[in-house]
């Protein structure tokens, strides 16, 4: 893969090529940052073109994945006459490091390496990584478990909640997996931007699911500020900076816990930018300028600071709508379903924000918005 030598500080307006199974949220995060996003998604969202120079939908959608024969063509259409100063990928590689070796060979990395993404990522080396820093993870089985209903079942590579269901659960065939014991405990996430050796902490947030047929653990939404008591979120900060020492990470990453009365278990280590950018989101793209400039190895100077309490989740349609209808969506609504789509019962609809002063007024602020989505959605 390139050096870091290779990426250089980008010019202001300059393009940069961003690769997510949903591209919406970077784009934005670039656009505020003064860049040009050139991004590959698999949903060509309305607001997602709204945002980009160029935008490109990916053939072969979420259950495909990202591939060699469907992503690099895209990436080289977007760069065409561009000159991009390289590439911001999110949520869609953690299982295909391989392919981020391609991608890297053509375009500047901005991110973690994929040795990198392969490490942390593999269940045993976690495992080992964690018992070497004396950070307490679930117990980890590469076979089915004799007692299975205290175990999970999760797919190696994998990101978000979808992929995970109690041990015994019906797998795709061919799937690589493996199980991990189920640990008692609230998800909570840290955000922080590192440079190969040091973390800046950038927040804590609380996550939840929105469990459906055969998901138990999907992801619901998230809230920030954390509210963790000063002990907690010391030891957290502690880890992900002794993560990132030992594994070399850069640029924006996250870790996620669970959190019981005083104790922490570390369950996944996310190296990109993810989820929660939409509540960490800033007016002066600074968090974006920030990942870049960390890729380079140049932490920010000062920290990164936010307003109020935000809070940011997934409306998911309560039946089919055979023919989504044209609707005229809110402002603090994105990644909205386009109109006279086909949408399946627990389809993703759109994302929705809520800010306020305080954190249990952005979260009774998102769920009345999203029933109130959903309601009016019906009523059409």
């Amino acid at each position: 893969m390139p050096s870091v030598s290779r990426v250089r500080s980008p010019e202001a307006g300059a393009a940069i090529l961003i690769a997510a199974s949903s591209g919406r949220a970077l784009a934005g995060a670039a656009r505020r940052a003064g860049f040009r996003p050139l991004a590959a998604d698999f949903f060509d969202d309305l607001d997602t073109r709204s945002l980009c120079s160029r935008n490109h939908l990916v053939e072969g959608g979420l259950d495909r994945g990202f591939t060699g024969e469907n992503l690099l063509p895209a990436l080289n259409t977007l760069a065409e006459g561009e000159a991009p100063c390289g590439i911001v990928y999110g949520a869609g590689f953690e299982d295909r490091p391989e392919l981020l070796e391609l991608v890297g060979r053509r375009f500047p990395l901005l991110g973690n390496p994929p040795d990198v993404v392969r490490n942390v990522k593999d269940p045993a080396r976690l495992s080992e990584l964690c018992a070497a820093l004396n950070i307490p993870h679930p117990e980890i089985s590469a076979s089915m478990p004799r007692e299975r209903h205290h175990w999970l079942v999760k797919s190696t590579g994998g990101a978000g909640g979808s992929h995970v269901a109690p041990a015994g659960a019906l797998r795709a065939a061919g799937e690589e997996i493996y199980f991990q014991r189920i640990t008692a405990g609230k998800p909570v996430s840290i955000l922080f931007v590192a440079d190969g050796a040091k973390a800046r902490i950038v927040g804590l947030s609380r996550q939840w699911a929105a469990p459906a047929p055969g998901e138990p653990f999907r992801f619901g939404g998230s809230l920030r500020p954390a509210g963790l008591a000063s002990r907690l979120n010391g030891l957290l900060r502690c880890a992900a900076k002794a993560i990132t020492a030992a594994c070399g990470l850069r640029g924006l990453n996250s870790i996620d816990f669970l959190v019981e009365g005083g104790d922490y278990t570390l369950i996944e280590i996310n190296p990109r930018p993810g989820a929660t950018l939409d509540i960490f989101d800033d007016r002066g793209g600074a968090l974006f300028r920030a990942h870049v400039e960390s890729c380079r190895g140049r932490l920010p100077a000062r920290r990164l600071a936010f307003g109020d309490a935000a809070a940011a989740g997934i409306a998911y349609a309560r039946h089919e709508i055979s023919s989504m209808p044209e609707f005229d969506w809110p402002s603090w609504t994105a990644d909205r379903q386009k109109a006279y789509s086909e949408v399946r019962a627990h389809d993703p609809l759109c994302t929705i924000v809520a800010r306020a002063a305080k954190p249990a007024r952005a979260r009774a602020l998102l769920e009345a918005r999203t029933n109130w989505i959903l309601d009016q959605l019906e009523q059409v």
